[in-house]
């Protein structure tokens, strides 16, 4: 038997385990409903079980390893001596009493495949990468790092898996891991780690293997804390959706800010969207919009919703029965006053005022040698509310922010020497409604909700927060994602020549000062894994005119294309451009100022040319019309960009907005233009 045949008949011994968990899975089910116990351990061993018969029988039919880890004898390979080790995505149990025949990518012994080379072969004698063809194992290449041999870079089996063909959604990357990528995917729960990451260099993907890893490494601390991945838009996490549930991870929340936000259930629109998301009826303008995700507006709020605090002005006097208990006002001012020092969330105070309150009437009646019980307490407690009402008022978020926003005089009082008068009429609104539940609100008012809510309660905490294109969040926007990994770590992911909202970062350091984390490393990933070097090059000449300090990135791969026509007619040059693509394998994209984009679809399904839209990426259709707005952190095999100087000229940070389309590419890229380019020339 030759040595691939040996290979193929260990992948039939690894689907043959697969299959054996998953029924063992299943039969532990029906075994685990018949256990005696209490009934919470019962419904906790329940859906334990039930959650892993569910995980094994979603994985995806994919390779059962990729690669393979021979170690020597010698001292350096410890307890490993001797022994052999598949890596694989998941784990896969032996026989009953036998080692695992797949180790997971995750496992601490797996960190040795990505780390191991020449100068360090770490104990390993042979490393042995697998080459794929869908489920086929279609050969093998050896790496004998006890002699000196490392491939690196002319690797052909990693070669031809990062260059492989970009067809449907983002696909894992535990194959082809990077020593310095896997040093991030590693690091510590505790630790927090923004990536600056040029093109092409797997910051996502490094941050959706973090997530999985530290699921894997955490489990029980993270499964009761949750971890929450935060995209830019829809179109990016139906495009990352395959990710985790490839890597054995099924239970990560994924979502946007803007959805994160919008939760709450608001009583003033009492109109939802189909997935809970409140619907928005209003729009700011540019400028409203910027002072609205301003840091100032922090200060502005906490003013607006402390002002309704007021000192007591009198005593009070509670019956009871034949008693009347009674408390000074100067006692009751120390309560208020001792209260706000502590700097409680706000409906935190508001009880603290209440129990304190109540306990000052309960020494008076233990001093008139009363023994007041429970029912005495709630009594008290309801008795003096109306007090309270009077000197802490209940709030609410969306009350607090119309209030604000719909008066003058409250907005002036609040934004005294932060905000300039110019800026406090832009936010004003024009049109106040007769009530907070009639508000309309825009999606900047709904990060001052948030914010607002924050200052009334904590929200609920993850263990764990990814942020991808971070660059592009406020520091309103930011705050928000700080209050929800307060006690956790998050994993910063962006590139600030990416960065295209108007309040977009400049400096990672004071971001992470936003986002509650100053103390964050700044990692700077340079190496573009899936951006050929001629996109590259482009790319890296359009940095100076840019504004942001990042470090110029260079290409992993020698191929790929890239073509630049001055066209009469841009329409017809489009067509053409497709239907050449379409004789390549792969994913297809235009990419083309928003505006445009209605007008290239009719030209393409005129030809007779099917196309889809970013929201349904992974259709059965190869070619894609992507709104330039909507192509941050997706990658198609070809992409064709039409007018760049639409694209430029579409917005204040247009040329960012370029950068992003020309760098999606990941194999050939064609630029179409009737007008000058906005960018300067091959040198």
């Amino acid at each position: 038997m030759t040595g691939l045949e040996e290979e193929r008949a260990y992948v039939e011994r690894c689907r043959t385990g697969l299959r054996r968990m998953l029924d063992g899975a299943r039969l532990n089910v029906i075994v685990g409903e018949q256990v005696a116990g209490d009934r919470y351990s019962a419904e906790r061993l329940g859906r334990h079980l039930k959650s892993l018969a569910k995980e094994l029988g979603e994985l995806p039919d994919g390779p059962p390893f990729f690669g393979r880890l021979d170690f020597g004898r010698g001292a350096d390979a410890g307890d490993h001596g001797g022994q052999r080790y598949y890596i694989g995505r998941r784990h896969i149990s032996g026989d009953s009493g036998e080692p695992p025949v797949v180790i997971d990518w995750r496992a601490p012994v797996s960190r040795i495949f990505y780390q191991a080379g020449a100068a360090d072969p770490q104990g390993v004698s042979v490393r042995r990468r697998f080459g794929w063809a869908g489920t086929t194992l279609t050969g093998f290449e050896d790496e004998r790092l006890e002699l000196g041999e490392d491939l690196g870079s002319a690797s052909r089996i990693m070669a031809a898996e990062i260059e492989r063909p970009r067809v449907g959604p983002m696909r894992d990357i535990v194959a082809t891991i990077q020593p310095e990528q896997d040093r991030l995917v590693r690091a510590g729960l505790e630790e927090s780690i923004c990536v600056q990451g040029a093109p092409g260099t797997g910051k996502t993907a490094v941050g959706l293997h973090r997530a999985a890893y530290l699921l894997y490494a955490h489990r029980d601390r993270l499964q009761r804390a949750g971890v929450l991945v935060l995209g830019p838009n829809r179109a990016f996490l139906g495009y990352i959706s395959a990710v985790l549930p490839a890597l054995g991870e099924v239970d990560v929340e994924q979502t946007t800010v803007d959805e994160l936000l919008a939760r709450a259930p608001l009583a003033t629109t009492g109109k939802r969207a189909g997935d809970g998301a409140v619907v928005r009826l209003a729009a700011d303008t540019g400028t409203a919009a910027a002072i609205k995700h301003d840091a100032r507006m922090a200060v502005v709020l906490r003013r607006a919703l402390y002002e309704r605090v007021r000192k007591p002005t009198r005593p009070i006097s509670v019956p009871d029965g034949s008693y009347r208990w009674r408390v000074p006002e100067e006692d009751l001012r120390r309560i208020v006053d001792d209260t706000r020092r502590e700097a409680l969330p706000y409906a935190v105070g508001r009880e603290r005022v209440i129990s304190r309150t109540v306990e000052a009437l309960r020494r008076h009646a233990e001093a008139r040698g009363a023994t007041p019980n429970a029912v005495w307490t709630r009594k008290m407690g309801r008795a003096v509310t109306p007090f309270v009402d009077e000197v802490w008022p209940a709030a609410r978020p969306e009350e607090v922010v119309a209030g604000l926003l719909g008066d003058p005089a409250v907005l002036a009082r609040a934004a005294a020497g932060v905000l300039t008068e110019e800026e406090q009429a832009a936010i004003l609104w024009t049109r106040p409604p007769r009530s907070y539940r009639s508000a309309k609100w825009s999606a900047a008012d709904l990060v001052l909700i948030d914010e607002v809510a924050g200052l009334l309660e904590r929200p609920a905490r993850y263990g764990h927060v990814i942020v991808d294109e971070a660059q592009d969040l406020s520091p309103m926007q930011c705050r928000a994602v700080a209050r929800r990994s307060a006690h956790g770590s998050i994993t910063v992911l962006g590139d600030l020549a990416q960065g295209t909202t108007p309040w977009a970062a400049r400096d990672w350091r004071e971001h992470l000062a936003h986002l509650g984390k100053p103390e964050g490393q700044v990692v700077a990933l340079t190496t573009g894994f899936r951006v050929p070097a001629a996109v590259v090059e482009l790319a890296n000449r359009l940095l100076p005119a840019l504004d942001v300090e990042v470090p110029l990135t260079r290409s992993f791969r020698a191929d790929g294309r890239l073509r630049v026509r001055q066209v009469p007619d841009p329409q017809a040059a489009v067509v053409a451009a497709v239907r050449e693509a379409l004789e390549y394998e792969g994913s297809i994209a235009v990419i083309a100022a928003d505006t445009h984009t209605d007008d290239l679809t009719t030209a393409l399904e005129k030809e007779g040319v099917p196309v889809t839209g970013p929201a349904t990426l992974g259709a059965a259709t190869r070619v894609a019309i992507v709104p330039a707005t909507l192509a941050k952190g997706l990658e198609f095999d070809h992409v064709i960009v039409a007018e760049p100087a639409a694209i430029a000229e579409a917005e204040p940070r247009g040329l960012n907005r370029l950068y992003v389309a020309l760098t999606r590419a990941v194999s050939r890229l064609d630029i179409l233009h009737t007008h000058p380019l906005p960018f300067p020339p091959a040198r």
